[in-house]
């Protein structure tokens, strides 16, 4: 428990510090207020107030505020560990520990049973030598005979009592103790609404350890966050792609874009080459942004993917991945809180009506899975370890979810994500 008492206090402490830094005084606010609204000449009438409260709250400070506010609560998930995801995935990881453990007991077991069957099974031949050997016995035993009997027992005799010593200094059959016998204490769990099973999964450190920026594993579900993972027989323009789940409702279908498939250029160039409807500020502030293909729907329109934080106009899509809020990261890209490069600018997208998505899956075009934020926001700026296949995302991900789709790609891979065509 301590290490997440000290997370928590950590996290108040910080709390309390950006609250001081984004409340200031009443004095220093009524100057800033004289500073910021007062006309350049006393003959000059103040605007009303309303109309001062309006520009308070949409100005380039308050914006600016409000970026700083979302970047820090991303920080703040960061660092309490606050990721549902990578928990669900340690689950995962621990299920997968479980299952080869009971395989390797249950190989044993048939090894075991095999050999007890060959020794029953016997062929007729030794089983007539073993009669005859013991009926012989019987018959010819003497003097010779018996002296070895009565030596064979005292050296049984003696290896019994080693034993015994062995085991009765273990605890074995002391005071009524068996090797099964444990202290019993008072639960060890201080939250009441868990059991100590509860208690065990939640706080404890975890026994199988978790790559927290290279990670994927299986879904039987498709969720907002998830990706989908082409099937190696796909072909056409999803052929090996990745796709990232914006939106999905049985109802009223999905959206997703390809996060593998970046163009040659950066944005200023795709932007010029390409048909594209981008405003010519965005276009000059991120000039060096990369730009990837995301999908065949509305191609003139981009989107931006990244993991700076939930700025006004974006959409928090999983823990530490978002979309949207381009104007207000434009502004932090002008006060050098952000740099171009981490920002992937999507162009087009991919949609499916209700239950076309579902129809996919169950004929086997797409493997579901979840995967870490790193691996998602490969083009849009994370870290590339030097166990990550940095030109090939989708061989990649199919590498962290297991044996089955590791083979997938070690038999399929070799294209890589730069390429427009199958």
């Amino acid at each position: 428990m301590a290490p997440y008492i000290t997370k928590y206090v950590s996290f108040l402490l910080i709390l309390a510090d950006e609250s001081t830094a984004f409340a200031p005084s009443n004095q220093s606010a009524r100057r800033g207020a004289t500073a910021l609204d007062a006309p350049s000449s006393t003959c000059q009438p103040r605007p009303p107030s309303s109309t001062r409260q309006r520009q308070s709250t949409t100005g380039p400070l308050y914006t600016s505020k409000k970026n700083d506010r979302a970047r820090m609560e991303k920080s703040w998930e960061h660092m309490m560990g606050e990721d549902w995801r990578e928990f669900r995935a340690h689950l995962v990881a621990r299920e997968h520990v479980e299952e080869d453990i009971a395989m390797s007991g249950s190989n044993i077991s048939n090894n075991s049973k095999k050999n007890g069957k060959q020794q029953q099974s016997s062929t007729p031949k030794e089983v007539g030598k073993f009669i005859s050997g013991a009926i012989s016995s019987i018959f010819s035993k003497g003097e010779a005979s018996k002296k070895e009997e009565a030596g064979d027992t005292a050296m049984a005799t003696q290896a019994k009592q080693k034993e015994d010593l062995v085991n009765i200094f273990e605890g074995y059959a002391i005071g009524g103790a068996t090797e099964f016998s444990k202290i019993e204490v008072s639960s060890s769990c201080s939250d009441p609404f868990m059991d100590d099973e509860q208690c065990h999964i939640i706080y404890d450190e975890p026994d199988v350890k978790l790559d927290k920026h290279r990670w994927a594993h299986p879904l039987f579900h498709v969720e907002p966050g998830s990706i989908l993972v082409a099937n190696e027989k796909l072909g056409g323009v999803f052929h090996q792609t990745v796709v990232l789940i914006i939106d999905h409702n049985e109802n009223t279908g999905s959206t997703g874009m390809v996060i593998n498939r970046p163009f040659p250029g950066n944005l200023i160039k795709t932007a010029s080459d390409t048909e594209s409807n981008i405003d010519l500020s965005l276009k000059m502030a991120f000039s060096k942004a990369p730009v990837a293909y995301g999908g065949p729907v509305m191609q003139d329109q981009f989107s931006t993917l990244h993991g700076f934080g939930e700025v006004m106009g974006s959409k928090k899509v999983c823990p530490g991945v978002f979309v949207g809020g381009s104007s207000q990261l434009m502004q932090e890209v002008r006060r050098n809180n952000l740099h171009p490069t981490e920002v992937l600018f999507v162009k087009g997208h991919a949609a499916w009506v209700p239950g076309q998505l579902t129809r996919e899956i169950e004929k086997g075009v797409w493997y579901i899975a979840a995967a870490s934020a790193d691996l998602i926001l490969r083009y849009a700026g994370a870290p590339v370890s030097k166990d990550d296949n940095p030109s090939d995302l989708w061989a990649d991900i199919l590498s962290c979810m297991g044996e089955k789709f590791e083979n997938i790609a070690v038999a399929h891979s070799g294209r890589g994500d730069d390429r427009m065509l199958p």
